[in-house]
């Protein structure tokens, strides 16, 4: 190691371990140190040390520890019901396709859907359990599954009832919204926080509920958990009854019928967002019937009958300096561009996506060249036009490379349903290819998967480096004592590390499926696998190739396992290297059964299938229920199958017949329906 480099590691570590301590002052102690603008300038002189001298990243990152997660010093409660994210649109196309899902999930025919809308908050997300009238629990948002108790700090902010006795609400009462601060009541406190989320956000994480109460908290509440028994039919009708019973709810909340009425309405609050008194970023959506809400249900990320229409995206003019290539996971070749860093809404960019080979072409993007660019939401900003009046004459076409960073070949695979080329270019050396390998080690990590604290990206990156981990089972025979010689690494963090990953050694089937990276199985085709193999045994044997031929038959017949999955799943096991990788892995875990807790119903314990289309529902809303009456739902028709429902609109009729031959019972769509009283 050279004198210089030396010289630069122990600045930047002297400064960095000032940054935490400064951190820990301000978040945990809620007791600043220093002023915003000393702050400030000592953070940006450590961003400019890691643009200057990459190598300090293996000591940390600047933004791995400005800010605060969720506190220990709050204990940890389970919500009643998931609180999960919304999905986001962007346009009045989005907007119609949402609408259109909706319809279609529902079989509707001409049909209106009535909306009801809400501006989002810009906020800190909170839930609030009521028994028997009585305020009993408060809750953060969390990972959405458990949240901190906040319920102390909740109490002290004047717009939350404590006690609704009066009003006779249901037995369990759980409200949701959000804590904010009005920008008006900011201004006077700004120089404690960021800006009023961070305040909002500081402000609830107070250790002691007096300290909480001397900032202005509001909140506005604009949904419900769980509720027994509903007393309501729309969620208008919620929202109107829990104003009355003393809860404050947006006074520019309405009811809409149709898109055109959606977007208008859209306009008109873009164009108020900035008299109003709070922060805003979009619109929230919401099927207003609530019976249809139960009936569209969820996906495992977000409820199928709410979204955000965000407001328009922040737009910026800047330069490319160049164009690189990134593999992921799987293997696909993402162009990205490198540009003059540029303010876009507040954030400073210096990368933006090409999404693939052809958007490139499409486009015309060259090295040189000065762009428009755009974020949307949370997203990485993306390319939307190039300035061509202002190219260089001597600007070249850009090449897309046909090789992967590791210099193998790239290829374009041919769609088995479209027949169509990718446009994606792929690197199919698995971990034979360090930069795939590297990707796979990190999505191995990440909160879905084993969720490891402590390997993040950069340390991935670090260790992977120095040969410390190359393959997922060199995680858990890690170095720990050759880990504590390296810079900014200490004994407790070393420790935590240990602890962290003895914790993910115990691993529930389906996450150990999903966190392996089998092209095209997501958490939910896991969940699917988990279900069908049992137990980690079974599904090893995959690695056999006899084994493997006869058990591919049987997953086709899977809801949701189609031939793109099998096909991805045979490929991924063909390959020596993963079933060796694979095989490594599992000596060093515990890896829990799956167990199929399938719902109490009519259906309990049986399996069937559906063919036909059926007249007051789709077929996913038709597996949806059938899951929830205790079904097992295949795709394909088996000798297991107890059932086969048969639609009214054009059923196959080979499957009836193999059906009488199999001696399975048929239920006609009339007998359907009253079986399951719909």
């Amino acid at each position: 190691m050279t004198k210089q480099r030396e010289r630069v590691l122990k600045e930047f570590k002297k400064k960095y371990e000032l940054l935490k301590k400064y951190n820990y002052h301000y978040y945990e102690k809620d007791n600043p140190k220093i002023d915003d603008r000393e702050y400030d300038n000592l953070k940006n002189e450590l961003l400019n040390f890691e643009k200057k001298f990459p190598f300090v990243s293996k000591i940390g990152s600047v933004t791995e520890i400005v800010g605060h997660t969720p506190s220990i010093k709050f204990s940890k409660i389970k919500h009643l019901k998931p609180m999960l994210s919304l999905s986001n649109a962007f346009s009045k196309e989005d907007m119609e396709d949402f609408k259109e899902k909706i319809l279609n999930y529902l079989n509707f025919k001409n049909h209106d859907i009535e909306f009801f809308s809400e501006p989002k908050i810009d906020g800190i997300s909170a839930s609030l359990i009521y028994i028997d009238g009585i305020l009993s629990k408060g809750l953060s948002r969390g990972d959405g599954i458990t949240g901190e108790d906040i319920l102390e700090n909740l109490k002290t902010i004047k717009d939350i009832p404590k006690n609704i006795k009066k009003y006779n609400p249901p037995k369990t009462l759980e409200i949701r919204g959000e804590v904010f601060i009005n920008k008006s009541n900011f201004l006077k406190i700004k120089d404690n926080f960021k800006n009023p989320r961070n305040a909002a956000g500081g402000s609830l994480r107070q250790k002691k509920s007096s300290e909480t109460a001397k900032i202005p908290l509001k909140f506005l509440a604009h949904g419900f958990g769980v509720i027994e028994p509903i007393f309501f039919k729309t969620q208008s009708e919620f929202v109107s009854k829990i104003e009355n019973w003393g809860f404050v709810v947006n006074k520019n909340n309405k009811v809409v019928k149709n898109i055109d009425e959606i977007e208008n309405q859209h306009k008109s609050i873009e164009q108020l967002r900035s008299k109003l008194d709070y922060d805003i970023d979009g619109i929230v959506y919401k099927v207003n019937q609530i019976n249809l809400q139960k009936r569209l249900g969820s996906t495992a990320n977000a409820p199928r009958w709410a979204i955000a229409y965000k407001f328009s995206s922040e737009k910026a003019v800047t330069k490319i300096k160049n164009i690189i290539i990134q593999v992921g996971r799987t293997g696909a070749i993402t162009p990205v561009a490198k540009v003059e860093p540029v303010n876009v809404g507040g954030v400073l960019v210096s990368n933006a996506t090409l999404h693939n080979e052809e958007e490139i072409k499409r486009k015309d993007i060259r090295v040189g060249d000065t762009v428009l660019l755009q974020r949307a939401g949370d997203v990485i900003p993306q390319v939307i036009s190039v300035q061509k009046n202002l190219r260089n004459k001597n600007s070249k076409e850009f090449q897309f490379p046909k090789k992967c960073l590791c210099g193998a070949n790239t290829t374009k695979e041919i769609s088995r349903t479209t027949k169509k080329e990718d446009a994606v270019r792929r690197c199919n050396r698995g971990y034979a290819c360090q930069f795939t390998a590297k990707e796979k080690l990190k999505h191995m990590v990440s909160k879905d998967a084993f969720n490891i604290d402590g390997l993040g990206k950069k340390v991935i990156d670090n260790f992977f480096e120095i040969n410390l981990i190359k393959e997922p089972a060199d995680i858990f025979k890690l170095n720990f004592d050759k880990i504590l010689n390296l810079e900014g690494w200490g004994k407790l963090s070393v420790e935590n590390l240990k602890k962290a990953i003895l914790k993910a050694k115990k691993i529930t089937l389906n996450k150990f499926i999903y966190s392996i990276g089998i092209r095209h199985i997501g958490q939910e085709n896991a969940k699917t696998l988990a279900g069908f193999f049992g137990n980690i045994n079974n599904f090893e044997r995959l690695s056999l190739e006899d084994n493997r031929n006869i058990t591919l038959k049987n997953l086709i017949e899977l809801d949701g396992i189609g031939e793109t999955q099998v096909d991805s799943i045979n490929n991924f096991f063909s390959d020596k290297k993963n079933v060796k990788i694979v095989k490594s892995l599992i000596n060093y875990l515990e890896i829990e059964n799956f167990s199929f807790t399938a719902k109490k119903g009519v259906f309990s314990g049986k399996n069937l299938m559906i063919t036909g289309g059926l007249e007051k529902m789709s077929r996913a809303e038709a597996k949806t229920l059938a899951e929830e009456n205790g079904a097992k739902v295949f795709g394909s028709l088996s000798k297991k199958l107890n059932y086969l429902v048969v639609g009214n609109s054009k059923p196959t009729r080979s499957k009836i017949e193999k059906a009488e031959s199999l001696k399975i019972k048929i239920l006609k769509e009339e007998e359907w329906y009253k079986l399951l009283k719909f």
